[in-house]
């Protein structure tokens, strides 16, 4: 028969840290720790297998109630306890473990085992009757909302029903008679709300918990973190049923949560937070303010330093920082669990850095344990320094950066807000994992209670975003949407911006700096740049986007869009006069205006970049998006009109919007548009070209290395090509003649339409380079609009799983992705010097960037904050190949 259960003791586990993908995260490492000798709380794993039955089937395998029974038998053993006995019960606790960490998004019940006899025994045994009502009535309220679904609510208004009447603050200023009254009234609210008894069988008690964490795989919360954590539906979750030990049995007990280094900084510090008499819910919930690790020292010094050598222990084992639970009982620890330390991108770096440095890691395994994309929450913003700022209230700086937005109170109104495009606060008495959806779109999120290891800032630092936690100062109060702070009152709508790296809570809107890369983050970078073989530029617009792409790292532009430039208050005059010309001469003059300001814009940019390559695309959009639109002309004219208006003013108003009638398309994403404008309005591409080139000879006439490489975008045929190619030849011909200098450039194209992709041997003929302008390349292979698909349908694609990522946020390799593969392939089949790149935003998205390698691309081009990310990315990909061979 198939086994589904593995048993693990201290010395002695059927499992290993190898299983985690039949054991899960935490039972592999359960049985890791046991082999090592380590004091864990003995007790068996279900395997993820079972998980993956009873989605599947409904049904649990056969046997495996069987084989429970005989694992539980092997526990009573070990424990000298027995389960369900009334005078030495042996007490469980059921928990999830996926193959990764999923903090908070499945459930777990504690004190399985006890019923109304059984209680009594617990006070006898340990002659102490307060400690087993309190455990027993937390059985009663996790059982209540994690197996029968009651809110957790209402025990939660029992609780503080009951410290109001006694005049208590905290839970354990309660009784022993007060919790044998809070038994008696939890055990009243489940018949209430389940029309059944509490089940006094343990045996019941333990299938159905067992029943509620594997269906807690699916619940809204898992799957929602699932997605944004791109983690397969398929893996499941293993169950973990280990005996208790207990954290809340007196002041010599007590239980806390770690890490082997600061997840915030990455210093190497012994990091976390303990409670003296409490179970592990009350450190993580921000019911009680916790303690650091450090006074434990103080408070336990034997304790601590058991705690201090074995966590080091572990993480030489793993060779990385680990994150642990500990429960220490009448005086005796224990290690709950370990697993590998979420951290914050600055900690990654900064781990990465030092455990190579310690000889713990070689440089390699140092790139690979950062992901790519934790670098961008290391481009996140501070507050200005020399801003003057209001300061609330401090609470505790549980994930760095600094965010300003919107005050809202529930993760739904969040979500609602960002989907209007406003920047939001999260603000919470204290948040749950259902309120996941909402902290991925806020900027940021702030508590007022729970501590650095609450379920706010393990999240916040997961996703990269600012959150200010425990700020008791703050007083929320949900249901009047609002907050006070030192007398203040501020409600949904009002603006507030916090400081995650120091706690500050501060009035208004602030103004913030951008961050600098410098110590561990250039570290990094240089061992990536030592490794990686692909390219990395910057899609920049402005001398002051290449300047900042320059800093990141970026070994030139990839995509500078010349079009932006037209926008300038300064220049749409002329831009309209010019689309306005009525014949070939007046579009000059009107270009001659625009010609010396294209050049000061690439100017600047050339210069910024002296020494690398800048390729600059001609004109790209339809002539009508510098124009008015239609609509708000039109109610222009005829309030004009109706007032009796200037009829001079009218008569041009009424010319401009004849001819936004001319140039209106039904399609202009496919018309007319890019090179087509150059072959019919040859002068246009003529006068930006000249502007390049000029910039180019004033500069090199000042000692400045310039590299230009001329982008003509949207062609299809070799023809639309090698035209104005002869026309970019023959102007920088002319220019390095009238200015006796000379200078180096290139002509390439913009790969952007499916049959660019097919007939790329035909085109590279007569071009220096290709650059795949993916993000449009998506659109016309997928045949999306991307304002509509993500507007109407793209949403239902991605929860229904027909596209597994968004096609405009990641690489579309099956399709988009086998046209560049091609495009790639014939072009330098027939052109082997051809130079080829990627400008699309997927150059900064890791999985796009290690594909571009795959494929043969020589650098990808992104925005500037992102160049890091894709250092990183094509660093990796080249790790991986090596490994691979």
């Amino acid at each position: 028969m198939k086994k589904y259960v593995y048993f693990f003791a201290k010395g002695k586990a059927e499992g290993s840290a190898k299983m985690r993908d039949i054991l899960g995260g935490k039972g592999a490492n359960l049985a890791e720790m046991a082999n090592l000798g380590i004091r864990v709380p003995p007790g068996f794993t279900i395997s993820t297998e079972v998980c993956a039955y009873y989605t599947q089937k409904g049904e649990y395998p056969p046997g495996l109630d069987e084989e429970m029974k005989q694992n539980l038998e092997k526990l009573e053993e070990v424990t000298g306890k027995k389960f369900g006995d009334p005078d030495n019960p042996l007490l469980v606790s059921v928990r999830s473990g996926a193959r990764v960490s999923m903090p908070g998004m499945m459930d777990t019940v504690l004190n399985l085992g006890l019923n109304d006899k059984s209680v009594e025994g617990l006070a006898k045994k340990t002659n102490n009757p307060r400690f087993a009502f309190d455990a027993y009535r937390r059985l009663l309220q996790m059982f209540g909302d994690v197996v029968l679904g009651i809110e957790a609510e209402k025990f939660e208004k029992a609780i503080d029903k009951k410290k109001e009447q006694k005049g208590v603050k905290d839970d354990i200023d309660l009784t022993t008679d007060d919790l044998k009254e809070l038994v008696e009234e939890f055990k009243k609210i489940i018949k209430e709300e389940t029309g059944k008894d509490f089940p006094q069988d343990p045996f019941q008690q333990l299938l159905m918990a067992r029943d509620a964490v594997f269906k807690s795989w699916n619940n809204k919360r898992a799957i929602e973190y699932r997605r944004i954590n791109k983690i397969p539906e398929h893996w499941g979750t293993a169950v973990n049923v280990q005996s208790m030990v207990f954290g809340n049995m007196g002041n010599d007990s007590g239980t806390g949560v770690g890490f082997t280094r600061d997840p915030s900084t990455g210093e190497k510090v012994l990091y976390g937070e303990y409670l003296m008499n409490a179970q592990g819910e009350d450190v993580v919930a921000g019911i009680r303010t916790p303690k650091p690790l450090s006074f434990l020292e103080k408070e336990m010094p034997r304790v601590y330093r058991e705690l201090k050598e074995t966590t080091q222990l572990l993480e030489k084992h793993y060779r990385d920082v680990q994150d642990f639970e500990f429960t220490i009982e009448k005086g005796t620890l224990y290690l709950l669990q370990t697993r590998t330390g979420k951290r914050t991108a600055q900690a990654a770096v900064k781990i990465a850095c030092d455990m190579a440095k310690e000889g713990l890691i070689t440089k390699d395994e140092a790139l690979l344990r950062v992901e790519p994309s934790q670098l961008e929450q290391l481009m996140h913003r501070r507050i200005d320094p020399k801003a003057k700022i209001e300061v609330l209230a401090k609470g505790l700086p549980a994930s760095p950066g600094a965010a300003t937005g919107q005050v809202v109170f529930s993760a739904d109104r969040a979500v609602e807000l960002a989907k209007d495009g406003k920047r939001v606060i999260l603000v919470r008495r204290e948040t749950s994992p259902e309120d996941i959806h909402g902290m991925a779109v806020a900027q940021g999120i702030l508590t007022s209670r729970g501590g650095m290891t609450s379920h706010a800032a393990v999240v916040a630092r997961g996703m990269g975003k600012p959150c200010v936690a425990g700020c008791e100062d703050v007083k929320v109060n949900e249901d009047k949407l609002q907050f006070v702070v030192n007398g203040k009152v501020f409600k949904e709508g009002d603006y507030i911006t916090i400081d995650g790296s120091s706690g500050q809570v501060i009035q208004g809107e602030v103004p913030t700096v951008e961050p600098e890369l410098s110590g561990d983050f250039k570290q990094l970078l240089d061992w990536a740049d030592e490794v990686r073989t692909m390219g990395v530029r910057a899609n920049a617009d402005t001398p002051h986007d290449a300047h900042v792409a320059r800093e990141m790292g970026a070994e030139g532009i990839g995509l500078c869009r010349t079009e932006h430039m037209f926008f300038g208050e300064d220049r749409l005059p002329h831009v309209q006069r010019m689309i306005l010309a009525q014949n070939e001469e007046e579009r000059k003059k009107a270009l001659e205006k625009l010609e010396p300001m294209q050049r000061e814009d690439f100017k600047g940019i050339l210069k910024e970049m002296e020494g690398l390559p800048v390729i600059i695309r001609l004109l790209d959009p339809p002539l009508h998006e510098f124009l008015p639109n239609y609509e708000d002309l039109l109610v222009e004219i005829t309030r004009l009109k109706l007032q009796g208006g200037d009829k001079k003013e009218i008569e041009e108003k009424e010319k401009l919007l004849a001819r936004i009638v001319d140039l209106r398309e039904m399609n202009p994403m496919l018309g007319h548009r890019g090179c087509r404008l150059g072959i019919t309005f040859p002068e246009i591409y003529k006068m930006q070209v000249r502007a390049i080139f000029k910039a180019a000879a004033e500069l090199v006439k000042q000692g400045v290395n310039v590299f230009p490489e001329v982008m003509i975008p949207l062609v299809i045929t070799e023809k639309e090509l090698s035209i104005l190619r002869d026309d970019v030849d023959k102007i920088a011909r002319e220019i390095m003649n009238e200015e006796g200098v000379d200078f180096k450039y290139k002509i390439g194209t913009m790969i952007e339409l499916p049959r660019a992709a097919l007939c790329a041997d035909k085109i590279a003929k007569v071009a220096d380079f290709f650059s795949f302008g993916t993000n449009d390349l998506t659109q016309t292979t997928l045949g999306f609009s991307r304002d509509d698909a993500e507007g109407k349908f793209l949403h239902a694609y991605l929860s229904k799983k027909i596209l597994e990522d968004d096609p405009f946020q990641v690489l579309d390799q099956e399709g988009v992705g086998q046209l560049v593969a091609m495009g790639t392939r014939k072009g330098k089949s027939t052109n082997p010097d051809l130079e080829v790149g990627i400008c699309g935003e997927h150059g900064g998205e890791p999985s796009s960037v290690k594909f571009c390698y795959r494929t043969g691309l020589d650098y990808v081009s992104c925005s500037p904050y992102r160049v890091p990310v894709a250092r990183l990315a094509a660093a990796q990909a080249k790790l991986e190949e090596k490994s691979n061979k």
